[in-house]
Protein backbone atom coordinates (compact mmCIF):
# COMPACT_ATOMS: atom_id res chain seq x y z
CA UNK A 1 0.00 0.00 0.00
CA UNK A 2 2.92 2.34 0.66
CA UNK A 3 4.54 1.91 -2.36
CA UNK A 4 2.20 3.44 -4.93
CA UNK A 5 2.08 6.26 -2.67
CA UNK A 6 5.35 6.91 -2.88
CA UNK A 7 5.53 6.62 -6.40
CA UNK A 8 2.82 9.04 -6.86
CA UNK A 9 5.41 11.62 -4.67
CA UNK A 10 7.99 11.33 -6.62
CA UNK A 11 6.75 11.74 -10.41
CA UNK A 12 4.40 14.70 -8.36
CA UNK A 13 7.58 16.27 -7.24
CA UNK A 14 9.54 15.38 -10.42
CA UNK A 15 6.50 17.36 -12.25
CA UNK A 16 6.62 19.94 -9.66
CA UNK A 17 10.76 20.51 -10.46
CA UNK A 18 10.21 20.76 -14.23
CA UNK A 19 7.31 23.17 -14.09
CA UNK A 20 9.10 25.18 -11.73
CA UNK A 21 11.92 25.30 -13.86
CA UNK A 22 9.84 26.01 -17.01
CA UNK A 23 8.38 29.37 -15.66
CA UNK A 24 11.92 29.92 -14.66
CA UNK A 25 13.37 30.04 -18.18
CA UNK A 26 10.15 31.56 -19.41
CA UNK A 27 10.96 34.21 -16.69
CA UNK A 28 14.64 34.71 -18.04
CA UNK A 29 13.45 34.60 -22.21
CA UNK A 30 10.89 37.33 -21.08
CA UNK A 31 13.74 39.52 -19.88
CA UNK A 32 16.20 38.82 -22.92
CA UNK A 33 13.10 39.67 -25.80
CA UNK A 34 12.82 42.92 -23.55
CA UNK A 35 16.25 43.53 -24.08
CA UNK A 36 16.63 42.58 -27.29
CA UNK A 37 13.80 45.41 -28.31
CA UNK A 38 15.50 47.92 -26.55
CA UNK A 39 18.87 46.86 -28.17
CA UNK A 40 16.89 46.33 -31.69
CA UNK A 41 15.31 49.96 -31.20
CA UNK A 42 18.90 51.64 -30.00
CA UNK A 43 20.41 50.20 -32.69
CA UNK A 44 20.47 53.07 -35.30
CA UNK A 45 21.12 55.35 -32.95
CA UNK A 46 24.01 53.69 -31.20
CA UNK A 47 25.76 53.19 -34.61
CA UNK A 48 25.40 56.44 -36.08
CA UNK A 49 25.57 58.65 -33.42
CA UNK A 50 27.89 56.73 -31.54
CA UNK A 51 27.59 56.01 -27.51
CA UNK A 52 30.27 59.07 -26.74
CA UNK A 53 27.72 61.40 -27.97
CA UNK A 54 25.08 60.46 -25.28
CA UNK A 55 27.49 60.50 -22.28
CA UNK A 56 29.29 63.86 -23.72
CA UNK A 57 26.87 66.15 -25.19
CA UNK A 58 25.87 68.88 -22.58
CA UNK A 59 22.35 69.24 -23.70
CA UNK A 60 19.34 66.99 -25.23
CA UNK A 61 18.13 68.38 -28.94
CA UNK A 62 17.37 65.66 -31.45
CA UNK A 63 17.32 66.95 -35.10
CA UNK A 64 16.79 64.60 -38.46
CA UNK A 65 18.06 67.73 -39.99
CA UNK A 66 21.72 69.27 -41.09
CA UNK A 67 21.56 71.79 -38.06
CA UNK A 68 23.21 71.34 -34.23
CA UNK A 69 21.75 68.70 -32.49
CA UNK A 70 22.78 67.10 -29.62
CA UNK A 71 21.93 63.72 -27.36
CA UNK A 72 23.09 64.30 -23.96
CA UNK A 73 21.42 61.52 -21.36
CA UNK A 74 23.30 62.63 -18.12
CA UNK A 75 21.23 65.42 -17.31
CA UNK A 76 18.53 63.29 -17.39
CA UNK A 77 20.31 60.26 -15.68
CA UNK A 78 21.24 62.77 -12.66
CA UNK A 79 17.90 63.93 -12.42
CA UNK A 80 16.40 59.96 -12.44
CA UNK A 81 19.20 58.94 -9.96
CA UNK A 82 18.65 62.13 -7.05
CA UNK A 83 15.37 61.44 -7.37
CA UNK A 84 14.85 58.30 -6.83
CA UNK A 85 17.74 57.96 -4.80
CA UNK A 86 16.34 61.03 -2.52
CA UNK A 87 12.66 59.29 -2.15
CA UNK A 88 14.78 55.90 -0.92
CA UNK A 89 16.82 57.64 1.30
CA UNK A 90 13.41 58.92 2.46
CA UNK A 91 11.15 55.92 2.48
CA UNK A 92 13.77 53.38 3.51
CA UNK A 93 14.19 54.68 7.31
CA UNK A 94 10.37 55.32 7.27
CA UNK A 95 9.26 51.79 6.19
CA UNK A 96 11.67 50.42 8.48
CA UNK A 97 10.06 52.64 11.47
CA UNK A 98 6.74 51.67 9.95
CA UNK A 99 7.22 48.23 10.16
CA UNK A 100 8.55 48.45 13.78
CA UNK A 101 5.53 49.83 14.70
CA UNK A 102 3.52 47.60 13.47
CA UNK A 103 5.58 44.70 14.71
CA UNK A 104 7.07 45.56 17.98
CA UNK A 105 6.00 49.03 19.44
CA UNK A 106 2.54 49.40 17.99
CA UNK A 107 -1.12 48.84 19.82
CA UNK A 108 -2.60 46.05 19.15
CA UNK A 109 -5.46 47.72 17.80
CA UNK A 110 -3.72 49.91 15.91
CA UNK A 111 -1.59 47.44 13.81
CA UNK A 112 -4.92 46.22 11.33
CA UNK A 113 -5.57 49.76 10.69
CA UNK A 114 -1.81 50.91 10.33
CA UNK A 115 -1.76 48.12 7.16
CA UNK A 116 -4.96 48.97 5.83
CA UNK A 117 -3.69 52.34 5.39
CA UNK A 118 -0.22 51.44 4.17
CA UNK A 119 -2.25 49.11 1.57
CA UNK A 120 -4.68 52.04 0.58
CA UNK A 121 -2.03 54.25 -0.12
CA UNK A 122 0.02 51.75 -2.19
CA UNK A 123 -2.98 51.41 -4.75
CA UNK A 124 -3.36 54.99 -5.27
CA UNK A 125 -2.64 55.69 -9.00
CA UNK A 126 0.64 57.22 -9.76
CA UNK A 127 -1.28 60.30 -11.37
CA UNK A 128 -3.55 60.96 -8.33
CA UNK A 129 -0.20 60.96 -6.22
CA UNK A 130 1.65 63.65 -9.41
CA UNK A 131 -2.08 65.63 -9.32
CA UNK A 132 -2.36 66.34 -5.55
CA UNK A 133 1.56 67.22 -5.44
CA UNK A 134 0.95 69.11 -8.78
CA UNK A 135 -1.54 71.46 -6.44
CA UNK A 136 -0.42 70.70 -2.75
CA UNK A 137 3.18 70.53 -2.75
CA UNK A 138 4.24 72.86 -5.52
CA UNK A 139 2.10 75.91 -4.43
CA UNK A 140 3.76 75.26 -0.85
CA UNK A 141 7.33 74.76 -2.53
CA UNK A 142 6.88 78.13 -4.56
CA UNK A 143 6.68 80.17 -1.84
CA UNK A 144 9.37 78.94 -0.28
CA UNK A 145 11.65 78.79 -3.14
CA UNK A 146 10.41 79.31 -6.71
CA UNK A 147 9.43 77.58 -8.86
CA UNK A 148 7.95 75.05 -7.08
CA UNK A 149 8.08 72.41 -9.79
CA UNK A 150 11.43 70.98 -8.57
CA UNK A 151 13.98 67.73 -7.65
CA UNK A 152 12.21 68.74 -4.14
CA UNK A 153 8.61 67.73 -5.59
CA UNK A 154 9.71 64.70 -7.41
CA UNK A 155 11.35 63.23 -4.45
CA UNK A 156 8.44 63.82 -2.18
CA UNK A 157 6.21 62.50 -4.05
CA UNK A 158 8.09 59.00 -4.87
CA UNK A 159 8.87 58.68 -1.12
CA UNK A 160 4.95 58.86 -0.95
CA UNK A 161 4.35 56.24 -3.72
CA UNK A 162 7.51 53.64 -2.65
CA UNK A 163 6.35 53.91 1.27
CA UNK A 164 4.47 51.25 1.41
CA UNK A 165 6.54 48.85 -0.60
CA UNK A 166 9.38 49.66 1.37
CA UNK A 167 7.06 49.30 4.76
CA UNK A 168 4.98 46.36 3.98
CA UNK A 169 7.79 43.80 3.16
CA UNK A 170 10.28 45.30 5.87
CA UNK A 171 7.32 44.22 7.92
CA UNK A 172 6.81 40.34 6.62
CA UNK A 173 10.98 40.57 7.24
CA UNK A 174 10.62 41.09 10.66
CA UNK A 175 7.29 38.73 10.97
CA UNK A 176 9.49 36.02 9.55
CA UNK A 177 12.21 36.12 12.07
CA UNK A 178 11.99 32.42 13.53
CA UNK A 179 10.53 32.51 16.77
CA UNK A 180 13.86 30.56 18.25
CA UNK A 181 15.66 34.05 18.04
CA UNK A 182 13.14 35.95 20.15
CA UNK A 183 12.79 32.97 22.59
CA UNK A 184 16.48 32.85 22.85
CA UNK A 185 16.18 36.32 23.32
CA UNK A 186 13.41 36.12 25.99
CA UNK A 187 15.40 33.31 27.35
CA UNK A 188 18.57 35.93 28.37
CA UNK A 189 16.48 38.41 29.51
CA UNK A 190 17.23 40.95 26.74
CA UNK A 191 14.95 44.15 26.38
CA UNK A 192 13.27 44.86 23.34
CA UNK A 193 15.77 47.20 22.20
CA UNK A 194 18.60 44.54 22.64
CA UNK A 195 16.26 41.84 21.25
CA UNK A 196 15.61 44.08 17.98
CA UNK A 197 19.51 45.10 17.64
CA UNK A 198 20.81 41.77 18.74
CA UNK A 199 18.47 39.22 17.04
CA UNK A 200 15.72 40.05 14.83
CA UNK A 201 17.23 43.07 12.91
CA UNK A 202 20.46 40.81 11.96
CA UNK A 203 17.89 37.95 11.04
CA UNK A 204 16.10 40.29 9.19
CA UNK A 205 18.63 42.02 6.82
CA UNK A 206 18.20 40.21 4.14
CA UNK A 207 14.45 40.32 3.70
CA UNK A 208 15.19 44.69 4.71
CA UNK A 209 17.47 44.58 1.71
CA UNK A 210 14.80 43.01 -0.58
CA UNK A 211 12.15 45.49 0.36
CA UNK A 212 14.95 48.74 -0.29
CA UNK A 213 15.87 46.95 -3.55
CA UNK A 214 12.01 46.90 -5.03
CA UNK A 215 11.14 50.19 -3.79
CA UNK A 216 14.75 51.59 -5.85
CA UNK A 217 13.35 49.69 -8.75
CA UNK A 218 9.56 51.30 -8.71
CA UNK A 219 11.24 54.78 -8.06
CA UNK A 220 13.58 54.31 -11.25
CA UNK A 221 10.60 53.34 -12.85
CA UNK A 222 7.80 55.25 -12.18
CA UNK A 223 7.01 57.94 -14.87
CA UNK A 224 3.49 59.87 -14.46
CA UNK A 225 3.82 61.46 -11.12
CA UNK A 226 7.76 62.85 -11.51
CA UNK A 227 6.43 64.02 -15.27
CA UNK A 228 4.11 65.91 -13.44
CA UNK A 229 5.58 67.81 -10.33
CA UNK A 230 9.71 67.53 -11.41
CA UNK A 231 9.60 70.24 -13.79
CA UNK A 232 10.68 68.85 -16.99
CA UNK A 233 14.16 70.77 -17.37
CA UNK A 234 16.57 69.24 -19.02
CA UNK A 235 19.32 69.96 -16.78
CA UNK A 236 21.79 68.83 -14.19
CA UNK A 237 20.68 70.02 -10.55
CA UNK A 238 22.03 72.37 -8.62
CA UNK A 239 19.89 72.59 -5.82
CA UNK A 240 16.84 70.59 -4.55
CA UNK A 241 14.52 73.80 -5.99
CA UNK A 242 15.56 72.94 -9.39
CA UNK A 243 13.55 71.57 -11.82
CA UNK A 244 15.01 68.22 -13.47
CA UNK A 245 13.70 65.86 -16.45
CA UNK A 246 13.93 61.83 -15.76
CA UNK A 247 14.86 59.23 -18.16
CA UNK A 248 11.25 57.76 -17.88
CA UNK A 249 9.75 61.31 -18.34
CA UNK A 250 11.27 61.86 -21.66
CA UNK A 251 10.65 58.86 -23.29
CA UNK A 252 6.68 59.45 -22.16
CA UNK A 253 6.83 63.15 -23.10
CA UNK A 254 8.54 62.63 -26.80
CA UNK A 255 7.74 59.17 -28.03
CA UNK A 256 4.58 59.80 -29.46
CA UNK A 257 6.09 62.08 -32.08
CA UNK A 258 9.73 60.92 -32.48
CA UNK A 259 10.77 59.88 -35.78
CA UNK A 260 14.26 57.81 -36.73
CA UNK A 261 17.20 58.43 -34.85
CA UNK A 262 15.18 60.44 -32.78
CA UNK A 263 13.38 57.74 -31.39
CA UNK A 264 16.39 55.40 -31.53
CA UNK A 265 18.14 57.52 -29.10
CA UNK A 266 14.78 57.63 -26.71
CA UNK A 267 15.65 53.83 -27.30
CA UNK A 268 19.07 54.63 -25.84
CA UNK A 269 17.33 55.67 -23.00
CA UNK A 270 15.33 53.01 -22.03
CA UNK A 271 18.36 50.64 -22.45
CA UNK A 272 20.16 53.11 -20.05
CA UNK A 273 17.23 53.08 -17.76
CA UNK A 274 18.00 48.67 -17.77
CA UNK A 275 21.22 48.99 -17.44
CA UNK A 276 20.97 51.22 -14.19
CA UNK A 277 18.31 49.04 -12.53
CA UNK A 278 20.48 45.62 -13.42
CA UNK A 279 23.16 46.95 -11.69
CA UNK A 280 21.46 48.03 -8.53
CA UNK A 281 20.15 44.45 -8.66
CA UNK A 282 23.41 43.02 -8.95
CA UNK A 283 24.66 45.36 -5.71
CA UNK A 284 21.98 43.81 -3.97
CA UNK A 285 22.54 40.52 -4.89
CA UNK A 286 26.71 41.11 -3.86
CA UNK A 287 25.47 41.84 -0.33
CA UNK A 288 22.93 39.39 0.07
CA UNK A 289 25.85 37.36 -0.16
CA UNK A 290 28.11 39.00 1.57
CA UNK A 291 29.31 37.70 5.05
CA UNK A 292 27.95 40.03 6.88
CA UNK A 293 24.00 39.44 6.07
CA UNK A 294 24.81 35.83 6.94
Amino acid sequence: MLRPSSSFNRHADRLLLWTLRLLSALAALIVSLIVLFLLRGAWPALQQIGPARFLHDSSWHPSEGDGDFSYGLLPMLAGTLLSSGGAVLLAAPLGLGSALFATSYGPPRLRGPHRQLLQLLGGIPSVVIGFWGLVVLTPLIRQWHPPGQSLLVGILCLTLMILPTTALLSEQALVDVPAESLQTAAALGLSRLATLEGMVLPVARGGLLSAVVLAIGRALGETMAVLMVAGNVIQVPATLFDPVRTLTANIALELGYALDLHRAALFVSGLVLMVVVSVVMALAAGLRRSPSLE
